[in-house]
């Protein structure tokens, strides 16, 4: 099973995590096994240029949403966007949603604690004249 976009297509999984913290590891290990199982999952790869509007698409026609927390995935704009579409998701189409944590406490992710609630701070301060403007 590809995950390469096609014209129509929809997958069982989408996979929402920060490249830098897992893809070469954790992340990737998980999109093998899940193709191994027949579970059609898609996961973002370095370099591939997929236009937000895209993105947005593949997340909505998803059944289901891996979310692979780290203690940078809050550091990226990226992630975010992807994180606000996921939760409209869950409660505007019952998409499931499963956390991951991966070597960041889940009580630091709940409470925007630590480097997580650092970066969501300073995610806040950046854009506190633009909130409520996101492209989603």
């Amino acid at each position: 099973m590809s995950t390469q976009l096609g014209a129509s297509s929809s997958y069982d999984v989408f996979l929402s995590y920060r490249v830098a913290d897992t893809h070469n590891n954790f992340t990737y290990n998980l999109h093998r096994s899940l193709l191994h199982k027949g579970i059609k999952t898609y996961l973002y790869r370095r370099g591939e240029e997929l236009p937000l509007p895209m993105l947005l698409k593949v997340i909505e026609e998803s059944r289901i949403s891996i979310i692979v927390f780290t203690n940078n995935y809050a550091s990226s704009d990226w992630c975010l966007m992807e994180l606000v579409k996921i939760l409209q998701c869950r409660e505007s189409k019952q998409q499931i949603v499963w956390p991951v944590y991966y070597e960041v406490d889940p009580l630091d992710i709940r409470n925007q604690k630590g480097s997580f609630g650092e970066a969501l701070a300073n995610h806040e301060c950046k854009f506190k004249d633009d909130m409520g403007k996101a492209p989603i």
